[in-house]
C-alpha cells in the first residue's frame, strides 16, 4: 500500500503503459486488483489488532472477586467532635454560626469589649502581639485573638439585632505548656440581643444546653463573677456528670464542674455598635462562653491536654 514501491503504485504503472484499445478493461481489472488488496490488508490489520488487544487484556486481567484495597475510615478529632456535639444543641434553638479571622487587631480583641488601654483585666490574657508594628495606633495593633469573643463585635457590625449567634474557634495565649494548658485552645462562645432579654433567658439556655449535653439529671449554678463584657456576670458550673454530683476525682470531690463565665452584655459594648442598631437603651442581650479543650477532657476522661495536640495516631484511634 506504499506510495513509492507498494503494489497498488505498480498497478497504476501497469494502466499507464497499457494500449489505448485495452485501458478500459485493464482499468476494470487493476481496480479489481487494488479492491482484493485493500480488503486483504484491511484484514490482516484488524487480526493483528484483535491479537494485540487479546494480549493486553491478558496483561491487564483483573479478578473481580478479590477484595478491594481496604482503605481506613478517619474519625473526628475529640476537639471537633465536642465542639460540633455544642454546635448541634444550639442549632436546634436557632442559634447560627459565626466565625471569624485568628489574627485581629486590639480594637476588636479588647477595646470594642469594654477592655480599656491599661485596663488591668488585660493581663489575664496574656497576649501574643505581632512584631513590628510599634509605629501603628495601639488599637490597630495586629495580634493573635486571646478568646473568640471578637466575633461578636464583627457579626453585630455586619447584622442588625436580633442576633443570636455561636462562636466557635481557636484562641491563642503565651501559656506555658502543662496538664492543664496550652498556648493554642479552642473556645465556644454565644450571643443573644434582642427587645427585652433578661438574666433569666441566659439561665434557661444554658440550663437548656447542659441538659441536652450532659443529660436530664444535671442542675446548673450560677455564683457572681467579674468580666469585663458583661454585667451582671456569673460563673457557670454543672452537677458532676461522673458521680451526680456525689464528689469523686474528675470534679475534685466537690459535686460540680465549672463550665465557664456568663452574663448579660454590658451596655458599654453596645456603644461601640449604636450606629448599627444596638442602642443600649433599646436593646439587651447575654453572652457566655465555655473551653472546649476542658469540656472534651471531662468528656473522654484524659488527664494532660497536650495529648489533644501531639496528633498521635496511635491516641486518636482510640476515639474513632
Amino acid at each position: 500500500m506504499s506510495r513509492k514501491s507498494g503494489v497498488a503504485t505498480q498497478l497504476n504503472e501497469l494502466l499507464k503503459s497499457a494500449p489505448k484499445e485495452a485501458k478500459r478493461e485493464v482499468g476494470q481489472r487493476v481496480n479489481e486488483l487494488k479492491q482484493r488488496i485493500e480488503a486483504r490488508v484491511a484484514e490482516v490489520e484488524e487480526r493483528l489488532n484483535t491479537k494485540a488487544t487479546q494480549s493486553r487484556l491478558e496483561a491487564e486481567r483483573l479478578d473481580i472477586t478479590l477484595p478491594g484495597i481496604h482503605r481506613p475510615l478517619g474519625a473526628e478529632h475529640p476537639i471537633m467532635r465536642t465542639m460540633n456535639q455544642l454546635i448541634g444543641v444550639f442549632k436546634r434553638l436557632g442559634y447560627s454560626v459565626e466565625e471569624g479571622p485568628e489574627i485581629e487587631t486590639d480594637y476588636y480583641n479588647f477595646e470594642a469589649l469594654n477592655f480599656p488601654p491599661n485596663h488591668p483585666a488585660r493581663d489575664t490574657q496574656d497576649t501574643l502581639f505581632i512584631a513590628g508594628q510599634e509605629r501603628k495606633a495601639a488599637r490597630d495593633r495586629l495580634l493573635l485573638r486571646t478568646h473568640t469573643s471578637p466575633v461578636q463585635i464583627h457579626t453585630m457590625e455586619n447584622q442588625p439585632p436580633p442576633v443570636r449567634v455561636v462562636c466557635p474557634g481557636k484562641v491563642h495565649r503565651n501559656d506555658a505548656p502543662d496538664a492543664t494548658h496550652s498556648p493554642v485552645f479552642h473556645q465556644f462562645e454565644c450571643l443573644a440581643v434582642d427587645f427585652n432579654i433578661t438574666f433569666s433567658d441566659l439561665k434557661g439556655t444554658l440550663d437548656h444546653a447542659m441538659k441536652a449535653l450532659f443529660g436530664s439529671n444535671v442542675r446548673t449554678r450560677f455564683q457572681p463573677s467579674y468580666f469585663p463584657f458583661t454585667e451582671p456576670s456569673a460563673e457557670v458550673a454543672v452537677t458532676c456528670f461522673v458521680c451526680g454530683g456525689k464528689g469523686c476525682r474528675v470534679c475534685k470531690q466537690s459535686g460540680w464542674i465549672e463550665m465557664g463565665g456568663s452574663g448579660m452584655v454590658d451596655p458599654n459594648v453596645f456603644e461601640f455598635v449604636r450606629d448599627k442598631g444596638y442602642d443600649p437603651g433599646r436593646v439587651s442581650g447575654f453572652a457566655f462562653g465555655m473551653g472546649i479543650d476542658r469540656l472534651a477532657m471531662l468528656a473522654y476522661g484524659l488527664d494532660d491536654i497536650q495529648q489533644l495536640f501531639y496528633g498521635d495516631v496511635r491516641f486518636l484511634e482510640q476515639f474513632a
